[in-house]
């Protein structure tokens, strides 16, 4: 069952805020989003909401990646994966604010490399608003690109040296976001193309320059020109008066006249023709159809730092109906510019001015602090005037806060009640100190001026002498205010404790709080003024709680029901009637009334509510790993060629003859031969018959030996090469090698061995 408040997602809200600006409000807030599930998310959301610093974005990275666990601000020591990233990213979507200072050492400058190469989406801030940026070179302002989202609304950008690539920035941010509120501080001039890159963002609402070149006339065309413009700040220090009225030169005041409205005649023959300008002016301002001319007519909010004079210069041209108006002035002012800038604020801005708040500049501080610091002696008080304030009735809300014009008197408070009749919050500087010597001028006498004159104050911060002067202020009843609430008195000097008590109880019996400096290290404490103001603060409430119980009382008895009486009393009327005649006659007139409708122009902005989505478009990759090893199958082949065996006769057929080649010769010869040695002769076919034998050899011992091998390379390729069928066991196949038809020849088989074949290489 979740608790009551946390069923209003609103209430949640404003509880949650109000927590957080408490002090030590985000640790408290931390403790809290751990409480429950239940206020877990709310809790978180309000704590991250606005950062003032990337240390904690950076610290949701794991610790493994850091260089030192325990100081993230000195980077990565390498780069995160996606896993990584997921609490960056989840608590990124609940940042609006974030700020970042270059010259702080708190974050290393590597770390921004490092997100914008691995950042698994464009934007790891993708909700966020509002942007502060402080930079002091070029290579800081361009890591500012990383947060730049189509979302980012605010843009405030301090430059503290020259950057030349500043309009390219400039350019850049221009055609990613589209701003409503930008701030531009520099001690450097604007760029030249500054108001030309910025022209196309015409969706500003509110606009700081406080830079060199940001009085020029084009600034302020461009300013001008800006429809939806409510809020400006200018820095005015420094400038001349001829510079701050320049800032006007080429405005062109609505409802001024067009060319169209001029005469086109030279002028030349003109001097006795009647201009019927005025006339025409006359009898529009008749009928109420003349616009009045004005520059920064929908301006609401107004901020401007400089001399008095130029702050009055700047507002004599503003026909807008200011409703805050801040002024930095040079402190103390001239008294003369003092008196114009007042008259001027009551005559232009009276009906329409809520706030006005007048602080130093800060080269008035920084003089103030040397005058405090030095042995000079005390820092000299002069007297701010507030009788010039004539008329500002719907003024709520006046602080002043300056160092050296801290002096008021009752009849200032008395201007105050009178010029301010509504006033809610008034503050003159509080943060004041005086010498033991003088001290202020205030007193509660003036005080209970100002709480009989305005009845809806609520708090009230001064520095006075709490002593009463007279016994008038106890015996009325007009003096005691039911609305202020809250009293902050400073380094107020307090005398009497006990009387203090009594006069505050009267004036403010409803007061809840009541404040006053007492840290002993302050300057200008005073420990008898510290104890005395505890003594008021421990007294008061008793005293308050008499004072009402004794008006209780009062208005118990005069509230009584009076004593009452019957009596009868005799109520006869005599009537007495008398007839009369009365003409009544009406009188007629004739009057002729003109009405034309008052035109109002606004502009609406549509703008569509844009929703930024991520879309996680990585393919997904899945490694899988493929034994692509080829099969080796080792096999043996018995190759057995069939021998077949034929015999052939290569005996030759030859045939014997026998021819008797004896020669009878004569007695003389055969008897000198007797004694000779006998002569064989072969037969012819016999050399034919072995030259055929060696033919035959010689073939079979060549031809067979090459033959029978290329036989058996030939069907052994082939059987490799063949594919095994399904089902046949390749260990069991056969086969034969056939004899070549070409060669039949007969020889003894021989087996080849079990064993792989090499290549034969012929």
């Amino acid at each position: 069952m979740y608790p009551t408040i946390l069923r209003d997602p609103d209430a949640a809200k404003k509880l949650f805020e109000t927590i957080i600006d408490s002090p030590n409000g985000r640790r408290s807030m931390s403790r809290l989003a751990r409480t429950c599930r239940a206020m877990c998310e709310p809790a978180l959301n309000v704590l991250w909401r606005e950062l003032d610093s990337l240390l904690p974005i950076i610290s949701l990275f794991p610790n493994t990646l850091m260089k030192r666990a325990r100081r993230p601000g000195l980077g990565l020591a390498k780069a995160p994966n996606a896993e990584d990233w997921s609490r960056v990213l989840a608590y990124g979507e609940r940042v609006r604010r974030i700020a970042y200072i270059e010259s702080s050492p708190s974050v290393s400058p590597s770390i921004f490399a490092i997100i914008a190469e691995n950042r698994p989406v464009q934007y790891i801030l993708p909700h966020l608003q509002q942007l502060i940026w402080r930079v002091d070179t070029a290579a800081g302002l361009q890591r500012c690109t990383i947060f730049l989202n189509p979302e980012l609304q605010s843009l405030v950008l301090e430059v503290s040296t020259r950057i030349p690539q500043l309009a390219t920035f400039l350019a850049e941010v221009c055609s990613t976001t589209q701003l409503s509120s930008f701030s531009f501080t520099s001690p450097t001039s604007l760029p030249d193309t500054f108001t030309d890159i910025l022209r196309s963002h015409n969706t500003l609402e509110k606009l700081v320059l406080v830079a060199p070149g940001a009085l020029s006339s084009s600034v302020g065309q461009w300013a001008a020109s800006l429809p939806m413009l409510r809020v400006l700040e200018l820095d005015l220090t420094g400038r001349s008066v001829i510079a701050v009225e320049g800032f006007f030169d080429d405005i062109v005041a609505s409802g001024a006249s067009t060319p169209s409205d001029a005469s086109s005649d030279s002028g030349v023959f003109s001097a006795d023709e009647i201009d019927f300008t005025e006339i025409r002016k006359s009898s529009l301002r008749l009928t109420g159809d003349l616009r009045s001319g004005g520059v920064f007519t929908d301006l609401r909010q107004l901020s401007l730092t400089g001399e008095v004079a130029n702050i009055a210069v700047f507002l004599k041209h503003l026909t807008s109906n200011l409703t805050h108006l801040e002024l930095v002035i040079e402190d103390p002012p001239d008294m003369a510019d003092w008196q114009d800038l007042s008259g001027l604020i009551c005559e232009r801005f009276s009906k329409s001015l809520l706030s006005l708040r007048i602080n130093a500049t800060g080269s008035s501080r920084f003089n103030e602090l040397v005058r405090s610091t030095s042995r000079g002696g005390d820092p000299p008080s002069r007297h701010l005037p507030l009788q010039h304030f004539t008329s500002l009735p719907s003024l709520l809300r006046l602080e002043i806060d300056l160092p050296e014009s801290v002096l008021f008197h009752n009849s200032d408070l008395q201007a105050v009640a009178q010029a301010c009749p509504n006033i809610e919050t008034l503050r003159l500087c509080p943060m004041a100190r005086f010498p033991a010597s003088s001290g202020p001028s205030l007193t509660l006498e003036g005080v209970a001026v100002l709480t009989q004159g305005c009845k809806r104050l609520q708090t009230l911060a001064l520095v006075l002498d709490a002593h009463t002067e007279s016994e008038e202020t106890f015996n009325s009843l007009d003096v005691s205010s039911r609305s202020l609430l809250r009293l902050h008195v400073g380094h107020s000097v307090v005398n009497d404790p006990l009387q203090t008590t009594i006069l505050l109880s009267h004036l403010a019996p409803y007061l809840e709080t009541i404040k006053w400096f007492h840290e002993k290290n302050r300057p200008g404490y005073v420990e008898a003024n510290a104890s005395g103001w505890q003594k008021v603060s421990d007294w008061l409430p008793h005293m308050q709680g008499m004072r009402l119980m004794e008006r209780a009382r009062v208005v118990h008895l005069s509230t009584q029901k009076p004593e009452t009486r019957e009596q009868s009393i005799d109520a006869t009327v005599t009537r007495i009637t008398a007839d009369k005649s009365l003409q009544a006659k009406p009188r007629l007139v004739q009057r002729h009334v003109q009405v034309s409708p008052k035109l109002v122009d606004r502009s609406t902005e549509a703008k569509p509510e844009l929703v930024s989505m991520s879309i996680d478009a990585t393919p997904s990759i899945m490694d899988t790993g493929v034994d692509a090893t080829p099969a080796v199958l080792h096999q043996s082949v018995s190759v057995r060629p069939n021998m077949v065996s034929t015999e052939v006769d290569a005996s030759v057929h030859t045939e014997t003859k026998a021819i008797s080649a004896i020669q009878a010769l004569p007695f003389e010869e055969s008897s000198s031969a007797k004694y000779a040695d006998p002569v064989y002769a072969f037969p012819s076919v016999i050399p034919a018959v072995l030259a055929g034998l060696l033919t035959f050899a010689c073939r079979i011992l060549t031809s067979y030996p090459l033959t029978i091998p290329m036989h058996m390379l030939d069907k052994s390729l082939s059987i490799l090469h063949a594919q095994p069928k399904e089902g046949d066991d390749s260990s069991s196949e056969k086969h034969e090698l056939r004899p070549s038809p070409a060669h039949s020849v007969s020889s003894s088989t021989s087996e080849l061995l079990d064993h792989d074949i090499p290549p034969v290489c012929l």
